[in-house]
């Protein structure tokens, strides 16, 4: 794949996936596809959930959502809800926050109506506190029963080189988590707890996608998507809500150990 000219998206048994020059399309790829999901017809009278993710790829995909008039004019704010699919487990207004990235690229730039920003209470000292009162705001919001699971329209999800998604870390308690909505999961690399949507969440929306960039990912990114099933060494490949709801958008550097 790593030769291909970046062209049509790509379906394969388990998922999509479209190779694009670099991180400035990789935003524009993803931006397109949030405009086109939120506006579709069917959602006029419904709330748009989005989980966002975390890290510096998405970055750009905000600064298109916030200030691109192309798209930012043509986005249904009032009904947009967003979420976060992890968390660090520092106050709203740390550097290494997810909310706080968030915030300075596109929640305090666009209109989006304060009601409509759901974020991971990340300053309680209790990270499975946390965890809880995150779980049960979506319960509230998504009005679930108990053994229900929320739907999101779309959750925005990076890729680190070890192979970890949201904050599934590899041989990580949380990997195996099947009846919370949220987990506390403890990280030893980094020496704290994550707070983080478990698997069964993210298999449940409506459509997944990937921002990957980086020659850094290229190798995690061959294991991930075609070699053998090893979740506990990759934990990116539990990521399976079905084929058309699953998208890999990446980049020529990302993909550079792809093979047709």
């Amino acid at each position: 794949m790593s030769n291909t000219t970046p062209s049509a998206r790509v379906q394969t048994d388990g998922f999509q996936i479209e190779i694009v020059d670099d991180l400035a399309q990789i935003c524009r790829t993803a931006a397109g596809d949030i405009l086109r999901m939120a506006g579709r017809t069917e959602m006029a009278a419904k709330p748009f959930t989005i989980a966002l993710s975390g890290g510096s790829t998405p970055r750009g995909l905000h600064a298109l959502l916030a200030s691109d008039p192309a798209v930012r004019d043509r986005l249904p704010w009032q009904r947009l809800h967003f979420f976060w699919g992890d968390e660090r487990h520092v106050p709203p207004d740390h550097p290494q926050s997810n909310y706080r990235m968030a915030d300075d690229t596109l929640l305090s730039i666009a209109p989006v109506p304060a009601q409509n920003i759901h974020r991971v209470p990340a300053e309680e000292p209790d990270a499975a506190e946390a965890a809880q009162k995150y779980e049960q705001e979506l319960r509230a919001f998504f009005k679930l029963e108990a053994a229900q699971l929320p739907r999101f329209d779309c959750i925005l999800l990076g890729m680190g080189s070890d192979g970890h998604t949201a904050s599934l870390f590899p041989a990580t308690e949380a990997l195996h988590e099947t009846k919370r909505l949220v987990a506390a999961n403890w990280v030893e690399k980094f020496k704290t707890y994550r707070i983080t949507l478990t698997v069964p969440v993210l298999n449940r929306a409506d459509l997944v996608i990937f921002l990957v960039s980086g020659t850094e990912k290229a190798e995690a990114l061959k294991e991930v998507l075609q070699g053998d099933y090893r979740p506990e060494r990759f934990p990116a490949q539990l990521i399976r809500p079905g084929p058309e709801k699953l998208l890999w958008i990446v980049d020529r550097d990302a993909a550079s150990c792809l093979t047709d």
